[in-house]
């Protein structure tokens, strides 16, 4: 399929890959382990922590969805996260946006306190291209950033990156391959928390790696086998069934942000307003702090809760939540401050989001 446009691809993932029986719909293969034909043989399938079908059909949409040849799912998206950063060498040096998910940060921290790598934090496009030099390992981007939306121009930073010997990986789960495909502009490693936008029903805790580095592949691929950090086949068809829905669920959540963001704009109780003009993620800063307990507290409709990216409106409190364990006077130097909410926007109808808003904001 891989002439077929994206809306196409995603609409058929997992159908007609069962061809001994036909099934339309990919099967759940439990199994743990598979008959070898005869002693010195394989299907392919020895055991599932190694290769599983349900995952395999998966991780061949996720790839072309992205762009890219190889495609690998894990457990979480921390896991993705850790298993890539853990391929890398010691001591290998690293520039990072500043702005990214505390779950991200707290890693970082950790591994650079052990020594293992050394990190040089950027505010934005311009000082990232200045940080990046001949000693630079690596280059890890979120763009969008989480939670001040910051957008980074990839295709530019790949290649002052690869001009240094430096390979780029990009976070790209606020945008989705329906906005962005990172591989196709530079870069060498996608990262996503396929929990949110990919699975997009908050039933699903996964993560997905992708390149089309055959060296890097092989390498993430050998360290899950022997790790185990993957994901179950019922969780990859979950994720299989969110796929078919992607494109649709973007355009309605940015169709709905849209609407909201001209609304809180205009609203005198919000002092500033981050959106990139897509997707479903909004962060605005309130004028009175003060007023965010029981602006939390009155919405009805908008659950306080730390995910994003489901068919469910959500909002959450960065400084409480997410972004917990970044120290605060590091990300008030950066501009997360205490008076800033981030909102997932789903499909619901927009006119109940905006009245759920306008009641909750005037207390």
């Amino acid at each position: 399929m891989t002439d077929y446009k994206l809306d196409t691809i995603l609409a058929h993932t997992g159908i007609n890959s069962d061809e001994k029986t036909g099934a339309l719909i990919a099967p759940i293969y439990l199994s743990t382990t598979y008959q070898h034909p005869e002693f010195g043989q394989s299907t392919g399938f020895d055991y599932t922590r190694t290769k599983n079908p349900t995952r395999l059909t998966l991780e061949k949409t996720l790839a072309q969805i992205e762009k890219a040849d190889y495609a690998l799912v894990t457990s979480s998206g921390m896991a993705a996260l850790v298993l890539l950063f853990n391929s890398f060498p010691e001591q290998s040096k690293i520039v990072a946006a500043r702005d990214l998910y505390g779950g991200s940060f707290r890693w970082f921290n950790e591994q650079e306190s052990k020594g293992r790598y050394f990190f040089t934090y950027t505010n934005n496009q311009e000082d990232m291209l200045a940080a990046i030099t001949e000693e630079t390992d690596y280059v890890f981007i979120e763009t969008p950033t989480n939670p001040l939306m910051v957008e980074f121009d990839i295709a530019q930073i790949a290649q002052k990156a690869k001009a240094h010997g430096a390979k780029v990986i990009v976070d790209n789960t606020f945008y989705s391959p329906i906005y962005q495909n990172p591989i196709a502009l530079g870069a060498d490693i996608v990262l996503h928390s396929a929990t949110k936008y990919l699975s997009g029903h908050n039933d699903v805790l996964a993560g997905v790696l992708v390149t089309s580095d055959h060296t890097i592949y092989n390498k993430l691929f050998y360290d899950q086998n022997t790790t185990g950090p993957t994901l179950s086949p019922l969780d990859c068809y979950l994720l299989m069934r969110g796929l078919k829905t992607l494109s649709l669920r973007m355009e309605r959540s940015t169709q709905n942000a849209q609407q909201i963001v001209d609304f809180l704009k205009d609203h005198p109780a919000i002092k500033e307003v981050l959106y990139t003009g897509k997707g479903g993620m909004i962060s605005f800063k309130v004028a009175d702090e003060s007023t965010i307990p029981s602006i939390i507290n009155q919405l009805q409709i908008f659950t306080f809760a730390e995910s994003l990216g489901g068919v469910e409106s959500l909002i959450t409190y960065p400084s409480t939540q997410t972004h917990l364990d970044i120290p605060a006077e590091v990300r008030q130097s950066y501009g997360l401050t205490d008076d800033l909410l981030r909102i997932s926007i789903g499909i619901e109808d927009v006119t109940d989001l905006i009245a759920d808003l306008k009641q909750a904001l005037e207390v």
